[in-house]
């Protein structure tokens, strides 16, 4: 069901609003956001994420890893074969069950990760340095909605919702 444009804001808003969203993933895709100096665009999103994931949830399954993060296993296990290729990711047998893959973020994993976030949020730092503090709050919560809104939305169409 579509909502009513009237219900939700001024159509010329949203217009802008779309368009701007646009604007923002073209521009983030072209620079991956990636940082700055020798570590930037040097880690694409799926591993940044995927890193992040197992650094802030631990050591977790591939189908729990592909739940945890709202994509199928064979992503996962597509995404994360390079990242045990070097060494960033260790797989192990799970404790409990032999035939089970645990999936953790190895020590250079963690660190190449720390290197990342500290060149992104350099990134970030540059990017809003002339905004206040107050600014940064805003935006960061009403990305932070956005986000979960676009997530909800996903979550409902894998399901068969509209």
């Amino acid at each position: 069901m579509t909502p009513d444009l009237t219900a939700v804001g001024d159509t010329g808003l949203l217009d802008t609003l779309q368009h701007e969203v646009a604007l923002f993933a073209r521009r983030a895709e072209q620079t991956r956001l990636g940082g700055v100096g020798q570590v930037r665009n040097s880690m694409d999103r799926a591993a940044y994420l995927l890193l992040n994931r197992l650094d802030k949830e631990g050591p977790m399954g591939v189908k729990a890893l592909a739940a945890s993060m709202g994509i199928d296993s064979s992503t996962v296990t597509r995404q994360v074969a390079p990242l045990v290729d070097t060494g960033l990711v260790t797989r192990t047998s799970h404790p409990d069950d032999g035939r089970a893959v645990v999936l953790q973020l190895s020590p250079r994993g963690q660190a190449r990760l720390e290197e990342v976030r500290d060149s992104r949020r350099q990134l970030m730092a540059e990017l809003t340095q002339d905004w206040a503090a107050e600014e940064r709050e805003a935006f960061c919560a009403l990305l932070t909605r956005f986000n979960g809104a676009l997530s909800a939305r996903m979550s409902g169409h894998d399901r068969g919702d509209s």
